[in-house]
C-alpha cells in the first residue's frame, strides 16, 4: 500500500501519496531542514546578485545586495559542512564568480520574472513589456525588493525550524549554525523591508 511521507528526490516539504520507488529513501527531519535551507540560501544568493546587476546604477542597491549575497553564500557553505557531519551530502558550495549558476528559479521566483507588476497593482496590459511598454525602473526595483524580502522571510522561517529541531535533539552543532546564520537572514529582511518602505511612496504615487 502506498504511504504518505516525504521522499528524497522530490521537492522539500513535498508529500507523496504513492508507493516508494526502489532507490529512494525517506528523509529524516534534519536531512529535510538542511536541504531546504541549503536550496533557499542558494536561491537567495543568486537573486541578490541578479538584483545587484539589474540595478547597478542604484549604488546602494548594487553594493548592499552584493554584500548580502556573500552572507547567503557563506550560509550555503556552512550548511554543506554541517550536513556532511550528519551524513547528508548537499553538493559543492556555490562559486562566487558564477553568473546565475546556483540553482533553477523557484516557482514563485519564476512567476515574479514572468510578471512585472507588484502584488496589488493591476497591469493595464498583461503583455505590456513584450508590447514595448516597459515599466518604470522604480517599479521594477520595487518588484525585485519584494521578491528578495519574501525569499529571505522563507529562509528565516526555516532557520527557526532548524533551531527548534536542534533544541529538541540537543544538537549543539545545529544550534550553533542557526545562531550564527539566522541573525544575518533577519538583517537581510530588515534591509529589504526598509528599502520597500522608503521607495514605495515615491514609486507608487508617480504611476
Amino acid at each position: 500500500m502506498a504511504k504518505d511521507g516525504v521522499e528524497a528526490g522530490g521537492g522539500p516539504w513535498e508529500h507523496k501519496g504513492r508507493r516508494e520507488h526502489k532507490g529512494r529513501h525517506r528523509v529524516n527531519g534534519i536531512d529535510l531542514a538542511l536541504r531546504t535551507l541549503h536550496q533557499g540560501e542558494r536561491n537567495l544568493a543568486e537573486e541578490l546578485l541578479d538584483v545587484s546587476e539589474r540595478h547597478r546604477s542604484e549604488h546602494e542597491i548594487h553594493h548592499v545586495a552584493t554584500d548580502l549575497a556573500g552572507w547567503s553564500r557563506e550560509h550555503v557553505r556552512r550548511l554543506a559542512d554541517t550536513a556532511a557531519d550528519h551524513g547528508v551530502h548537499l553538493g559543492a558550495p556555490p562559486d562566487a564568480t558564477s553568473e546565475g549558476g546556483f540553482a533553477p528559479p523557484t516557482p514563485r521566483r519564476q512567476a515574479a520574472e514572468d510578471s512585472v507588476e507588484p502584488a496589488g497593482v493591476v497591469a493595464e496590459e498583461p503583455a505590456g513589456e513584450t508590447a514595448g511598454h516597459r515599466p518604470p525602473p522604480g517599479l521594477l526595483l520595487l518588484r525585485d525588493l519584494r521578491e528578495l524580502h519574501l525569499m529571505a522571510t522563507e529562509n528565516s522561517l526555516h532557520w527557526e525550524m532548524l533551531a527548534q529541531l536542534a533544541q529538541a535533539r540537543k544538537d549543539g552543532r545545529l544550534l550553533s549554525l542557526s545562531a550564527a546564520c539566522h541573525p544575518q537572514t533577519l538583517r537581510q529582511m530588515r534591509w529589504t523591508n526598509t528599502m520597500i518602505k522608503t521607495l514605495s511612496p515615491q514609486v507608487l504615487t508617480s504611476l
